[in-house]
């Protein structure tokens, strides 16, 4: 009997059997290979601090508005969505995929699971499971390289050095900037980015990263990212940034943005921050030349060129049934896990 994760509250993870039905018209059903897990969005689930449980995301109106619990309880809830599979039966309608085909497919953690067609990519030949179960983590770093315009030259400042920062510095690396200051308190994450491709890692807690990256770049980098979803890190991201300069969000921000100081360099140097995100129904801003599908092949076809490197951030293996202490590790000291896979 086939197994699944399942968040039944917060911090409680259970191991549920269940009964795999055949795919439909148009569905690809995957045996996993490998899947990943998110230290952003679905560690929050695990957490409990995302806001849907109390608000829900309009789809029509773009909004968050209150959500009547009893209709939509937050839990039991099934989670992930980083899996590379092997397609074991597909669908009458189904063109893309056959049996025996790799595939990376944005399904849960859970032994099979029967997703549609448009969820699904092929593994290119060469590419490793760690490298495909990565590739919605460098979409996002793409995402954000295409949202910053970066150009052959640019002085960029990347702000939070985790598995999304350090593809972020390959992105940027990729696109032609001319000097990358990667900023991380961590020592072996600064190390990390140095190795694929910053010219420079700052240690914030030592030295200003402002006046550094200022009085090294003579008024400020070209773009600042910022890619841990820190509020002290896009405030010291803000003050990086040129006069009418721009500042790219990557990450998951939660609660209040108490050590953002608006009235500070935001205001007086006229700045533009932009948030990057290409889920939750968002175009890409040069769709429809780009859309999801692009960005995702282009990453897995940088993989299959050997010109992005997935697998020295995946720092932790896990048998898929050990995953309890997956997310235990991950939750009680995220520093110490860069990227955590489940075999299967």
């Amino acid at each position: 009997m086939p197994v699944e994760l399942v968040l039944a509250a917060p911090r409680h993870i259970e191991f549920r059997d269940y009964q795999q039905s055949p795919p439909g018209d148009r569905e690809v059903l995957v045996r996993s290979i490998m899947s990943g897990i998110s230290h952003g969005t679905e560690m929050n689930h695990y957490r409990g601090t995302v806001p849907f449980h109390e608000r829900t995301f309009d789809p029509e109106l773009r909004v968050f508005r209150p959500v009547d619990q009893a209709d939509v309880p937050p839990y039991p809830k099934l989670i992930g969505y980083e899996n590379v599979g092997e397609v074991v039966a597909v669908g009458p309608a189904v063109t893309t995929v056959r049996p025996g085909d790799r595939v990376v497919a944005w399904a849960r953690h859970r032994h099979s699971s029967a997703v549609s067609e448009d969820q699904v990519i092929p593994l290119p030949p060469g590419v490793r499971p760690e490298e495909g179960v990565c590739t919605t983590l460098a979409a996002v770093a793409l995402t954000a390289a295409h949202d910053a315009g970066i150009k052959i030259g640019d002085s960029v400042a990347i702000f939070g050095l985790g598995a999304v920062g350090l593809f972020t510095v390959q992105m940027a690396r990729l696109s032609g900037a001319g000097h990358i200051y990667a900023i991380d308190l961590l020592p072996d994450r600064r190390q990390r980015a140095l190795a694929l491709g910053a010219d420079e890692a700052l240690d914030p807690a030592h030295e200003d990263a402002a006046f550094y990256i200022k009085a090294g770049t003579r008024g400020g980098a070209d773009v600042s990212i910022e890619a841990s979803g820190s509020y002290h890190a896009l405030h010291q991201a803000l003050r990086c940034a040129h006069t009418a300069g721009l500042v790219v969000t990557l990450g998951f921000y939660q609660g209040g943005g108490t050590p953002l100081a608006l009235g500070e360099e935001w205001h007086h140097n006229r700045l533009t921050m932009l948030s990057s995100m290409g889920a939750w129904g968002c175009p890409h801003r040069n769709h429809p030349m780009w859309d999801t599908d692009r960005v995702r092949r282009t990453v897995l076809d940088l993989f299959a060129k050997g010109k992005l490197d997935a697998m020295s951030l995946v720092t932790h293996r896990f048998p898929f049934l050990e995953a309890r202490q997956a997310y235990e590790l991950i939750d009680r000291d995220p520093n110490a896990c860069l990227k955590a896979v489940l075999e299967y």
